[in-house]
């Protein structure tokens, strides 16, 4: 699933940081990087004032583009670079569409300011329309990220996004002949003390741990292996993947942008936001065709 990479970038510490990474993984599978600077010309300041602040947007673009590809290319990685006009998000998203990339990396933030795209709030946008997965890293000191993988997680809630995030992760665990491990957690926050409580409390567990169990089944049916399913009662969903991570050696995180809601299920969608934004690995969302974002 990795012959071609999108990298969006603004020449940022964040983009850099993650470059070094899509290249680790285009180098292992042999895949073309497609790396992309938007020249924002949405903002007002430069709608007025055109012509000279688009040509320094677009030649710094050119820039960032060509030194990027430099890098690629002494590592014998193919590239395809590209500097084009337009609001970021939208502009990526077009692209990623045109050239049909199996997967779109971006740091969750870039530069800021008037001369610069805001690429966190541009990476939020695109994780939430992107039809291609979209691999997030933060570009901090607390992250750590390590390919080829070991050690694959894909949280899941028994949504149909989830369940495109199951088949994507294992996508991933074969191409990678990484181990892959199943978590669904139960919700319990809102839940007080009571019988009921407790016998509800029992059908959510009964119920996570038969999604687990599907979902395992599926994996060692695509012969990945070893393959671990787990469940877990919480009361934070985003704290206990957390955990999860930094307990197991995990890797990657693959996940859903929406999940199923109502009282008796988590809204995967809030957090996937959240793990984008705080965890200290890669991040790689998958968004079912079709999903409202």
């Amino acid at each position: 699933m990795f012959e071609t990479i999108l990298l969006p970038t603004d020449g940022s510490n964040g983009a850099t940081a993650a470059f070094d990474y899509v290249l680790d993984i285009a180098a292992m599978h042999d895949a073309t990087v497609h790396i992309l600077n938007v020249a924002d010309t949405t903002r007002d300041s430069v709608i007025q004032i055109q012509g000279d602040v688009i040509d320094v947007l677009e030649q710094e673009g050119e820039q960032i583009v060509r030194d990027a590809a430099d890098r690629a290319h002494q590592r014998g990685i193919t590239t395809v670079t590209e500097v084009l006009q337009g609001e970021p998000y939208s502009t990526i998203l077009d692209y990623a569409e045109l050239r049909d990339v199996d997967v779109i990396a971006m740091p969750t933030h870039g530069r800021q300011g008037l001369e610069r795209l805001l690429l966190g709030s541009t990476t939020e946008r695109v994780v939430r329309r992107a039809e291609s997965p979209v691999l997030t890293i933060r570009p901090d000191s607390d992250v750590t990220v390590t390919h080829p993988y070991q050690n694959v997680l894909v949280p899941t809630d028994g949504s149909d996004c989830a369940r495109e995030a199951l088949e994507t992760g294992v996508d991933v665990a074969t191409a990678e002949t990484a181990g892959l491990h199943l978590l669904s957690v139960v919700d319990v926050t809102s839940l007080g003390v009571d019988v009921r409580i407790q016998m509800k409390v029992k059908f959510l567990e009964e119920n996570a741990t038969e999604i687990v169990e599907d979902a395992t089944e599926f994996a060692m049916d695509a012969s990945v292996d070893p393959v671990s399913g787990s469940v877990v009662l919480g009361t934070s969903i985003h704290d206990e993947i957390l955990s999860y991570v930094d307990e197991h050696d995990v890797d990657l995180v693959v996940l859903g942008t929406h999940g199923r809601t109502g009282f008796d299920r988590y809204m995967l969608g809030s957090v996937t936001e959240k793990l984008v934004r705080t965890s200290p690995i890669p991040v790689l969302t998958v968004r079912t065709a079709g999903t409202e974002s």
